[in-house]
């Protein structure tokens, strides 16, 4: 008991200002900068774990699909039965997906591009995923 009165009178500041303070406050806690007197306190930082959101790759560079880009248009589209590929397989966000659907038909309409096969001008181009190994599995 006379180590502990001895203690307290050596830091009496320290008791005074340990009284002070209020319990339920969790400010200090989270703060952003660490001070000398606080410096076991938690500060914030991002998590190194979290992955990034993933986006389409129309998204990622901006590209509004058009009817009249059919050099865009036919990579979505298989070059030998002319369907349009799916979601699962392109990988684009629904948005965009209905924007290539919609665009792809509006340029056949037009006959800016062909319904049964896909154009031979553009058979040589890059290719922007592979069909047969989809992006996510199909929901069949």
């Amino acid at each position: 008991m006379l180590k502990l009165g001895k203690f307290l009178a050596q830091n009496a500041t320290l008791v005074s200002l340990v009284g002070r303070q209020q319990l339920g406050s969790t400010s200090r806690f989270y703060s952003a900068s660490p001070k000398s007197a606080d410096s076991d306190l938690p500060i914030d930082i991002t998590n190194p774990y979290e992955k990034d959101p993933q986006q389409c790759i129309l998204c990622k560079h901006s590209i509004e699909p058009h009817y009249k880009n059919v050099k865009l248009l036919s990579q979505f589209q298989s070059p030998y039965t002319g369907r349009i590929y799916g979601r699962h397989i392109t990988g684009l966000c629904k948005r965009r997906q209905e924007q290539v659907e919609q665009a792809i038909l509006r340029a056949q309409q037009c006959l800016l591009m062909p319904g049964y096969h896909k154009d031979l001008d553009f058979l040589q181009d890059p290719k922007l995923f592979d069909p047969e190994r989809p992006v996510r599995p199909h929901k069949y």
